[in-house]
Parts: structure tokens; sequence; C-alpha cells
């Protein structure tokens, strides 16, 4: 079965963001998010997933994991 959401959770997983902490800069609990990732979402959703991934990766330096 291909993983849902694979870009959000390849992206949290390079910069070392978990993602507690992506659902916590949504304003969502942890569960939510991990019940949202089981679909794939509409693009807008997941580019803010992405922008809060970028934002938390920032403020710890930006460093990623290769």
């Amino acid at each position: 079965m291909q993983e849902m959401n694979r870009l959000i959770r390849s992206e949290a997983r390079r910069w070392a963001v978990p993602l507690w902490a992506v659902a916590e800069g949504l304003g969502i609990s942890e569960a939510t998010l991990t019940r949202r990732l089981r679909r794939e979402l509409p693009p807008e959703e997941v580019a803010r997933m992405l922008k809060v991934i970028e934002e938390l990766s920032a403020e710890k330096g930006g460093k990623h994991e290769d």
C-alpha cells in the first residue's frame, strides 16, 4: 500500500520536525493530524503543512537529516 501524503511525511523527516510539532503549529492534536494523513489532502492543506514544517525547521536553525 502506498503511504499517503508522502511529501509531508518525508519533508518532516528530512528537516527533523516531529509530526506532533507540525500538529501543534497547525493548532490541532497529533491524533487529528495522523488521521488527516491517512487520506490524500487537498493541495491547499498540503501547502499549509509544508509551510509549518518550513517555519519550524527555520526556528531550530534549518538543519535537516540527509
